[in-house]
């Protein structure tokens, strides 16, 4: 019987104690990582190997992480690629995710928050959890590719969930942690996080920015809800936007 592949890893940024110190957080038995310290030459290195997972950060000089990002998906589509940045240009975080960014990672950020998003990344590499749930998502929904979905209502106010490529990448849920009622939440900011029965803590960033009315008291007592009813019974809550018209054209919409 052959051995299990290992998940190979690149990490690109142009300060090195940066790419040493994400190295060792992720490096083991399992896990290959290369480092590179400039687009230039992380597009060299993929050329010779096919890395699962890229790491870069968003500013850097020469080929920024955007144009990496753009790159690499027209030579390998499938590739996940996270984006490292800072509060500041968490917009351009939010047009990353659009242009087919994996996900994103804020700054700072913990060594606990790195490996959740990579054994995100790594369970959809491997197609886990095809949960027997239709993956059509519903027409008219504005939506962060991978992420969150925005339902719009009456009167400004709109409905937030996960879409199925996010729910299908989590583990199976201990815990639900919901915004609080009254909280403001901007777009591309933390508005929930979950936790796994392996312990590893997941981040959701929302689609709109705005007030939080209202939040769905089903899901702490039935977390599972979010990955077998993401577009319905598995909804987080729902908030009075505002800066719609702005916000909407950090997504996509359903057809």
């Amino acid at each position: 019987m052959s051995e299990p592949s290992k998940t190979r890893i690149l990490v690109v940024d142009d300060e090195i104690t940066v790419c040493k110190s994400i190295r060792q957080v992720l490096l083991s038995e399992d896990v290959e990582v290369d480092t590179a310290l400039s687009g230039e030459e992380a597009l060299k290195k993929d050329e010779d190997t096919s890395f699962d997972v890229v790491i870069t950060d968003l500013m850097m000089p020469g080929i920024s992480g955007l144009e990496l990002l753009e790159r690499l998906k027209v030579r390998r589509p499938a590739v996940s690629l996270i984006m490292i940045t800072g509060y500041p240009t968490i917009k351009t975080a939010v047009q990353a995710v659009k242009l087919g960014a994996f996900d994103y990672l804020p700054k700072p950020f913990t060594p606990a928050e790195l490996r959740s998003l990579v054994s995100r990344a790594h369970r959809k590499a491997g197609g886990a959890d095809e949960d027997p749930v239709s993956r059509k998502m519903p027409a008219g929904l504005h939506y962060m590719l991978g992420h969150t979905w925005l339902k719009t209502e009456k009167g400004a106010t709109g409905r937030v969930g996960v879409v199925h490529e996010f729910s299908r990448t989590l583990p199976p849920l201990k815990q639900v942690e919901l915004p609080e009622k009254g909280s403001f939440v901007a777009q591309g900011e933390m508005c929930a996080r979950v936790i796994g029965e392996d312990g590893l803590v997941h981040r959701i960033w929302s689609p709109a920015g705005g007030r939080i009315i209202e939040v769905n008291s089903q899901l702490p007592d039935e977390p599972s809800l979010l990955k077998t009813s993401p577009y319905h019974q598995g909804w987080i809550f729902r908030l009075e936007t505002s800066n719609l018209d702005e916000d909407l054209k950090g997504l996509i919409q359903s057809k």
